[in-house]
């Protein structure tokens, strides 16, 4: 029997390609399957739109919402586990700042500033449908936020500098996923990871973490793993992370995302 691994995954554009297809993943999809490997996604996407993407792709377990907002762990899944609250059959660690926090000091920060500003909740369902690509289906799914605000910045690069300095000093967390800034509380993907690992290990777990990311919002879940791997971006080029022991996808998005999967199982690295 090989080593054990616990697999944490971005979905935009590391999972998912631009179309939103894991197509082209499903040979490694289909080992992790068969081998009973955790498949953790750990994303910036909401708790809704992450159930939808556990069921397409027939994958369950826990999973880390929002930009390490919370963790959710189905309900007796562990035996050694303190939640913060539970939800629909599953148990919450809440990291992050609720959303209507995050919501009300964004609308401090846009009269405190010249840029202009759109988080997702200024925006419609069909706005988001025409910036991101999203059906409709998700688009909606995409809105019901509960940790993390996405926006949008229209300014100077002098300007995005001013207002990522008011999200500081307003006591709150900043990251840049792959088409939105976020705004967040004192929360990273890293901090989940590491959390959720510890529970792992408090419950048996004694092999080796595995992360995938594209973009900058997944430096912390790479710098959190034993095995780091940096997924190729759709114009060919990488997101500016650097690791010694950093692998990183020779195919771009799902493509690169599968291969280097498959080789982690097989032992390559």
């Amino acid at each position: 029997m090989g080593e054990e691994l616990i697999i944490y995954s971005d979905l935009d554009g590391t999972l998912l390609d631009v179309k939103y297809s894991f197509h082209d993943a499903l040979p490694a999809l289909q080992e992790v399957k068969r081998k009973d490997i955790p498949l953790i996604f750990c994303t910036s996407k909401t708790r809704s739109e992450i159930l939808y993407c556990q069921g397409e792709m027939d994958v369950e377990g826990p999973f880390i919402s929002e930009n390490g907002g919370a963790v959710f762990i189905p309900e007796g899944y562990f035996r050694d586990v303190e939640f913060d609250g539970m939800i629909e059959g599953y148990g919450v660690i809440e990291l992050g700042t609720r959303y209507e926090k995050l919501r009300r000091i964004l609308g401090e920060i846009k009269l405190e500033c010249e840029c202009e500003i759109r988080g997702f909740g200024d925006l419609s369902v069909e706005d988001l449908m025409e910036i991101s690509g999203l059906d409709r289906r998700s688009a909606e799914l995409s809105k019901r936020r509960e940790y993390d605000e996405p926006f949008l910045m229209e300014c100077s690069v002098e300007e995005r500098e001013r207002v990522i300095e008011l999200i500081r000093e307003k006591g709150l967390g900043y990251t840049r996923g792959g088409l939105f800034s976020h705004l967040m509380g004192d929360n990273d993907k890293g901090r989940a990871v590491n959390i959720l690992t510890e529970t792992f290990r408090r419950n048996g777990f004694r092999g080796r973490t595995v992360g995938l990311g594209d973009s900058c919002n997944d430096f912390p879940l790479l710098d959190n793993v034993d095995v780091p791997v940096l997924v190729r971006k759709p114009g060919g080029g990488f997101a500016d992370f650097m690791r010694e022991d950093l692998v990183k996808t020779e195919g771009v998005g799902p493509v690169g995302w599968n291969q280097a999967v498959l080789d982690i199982i097989g032992g390559l690295y």
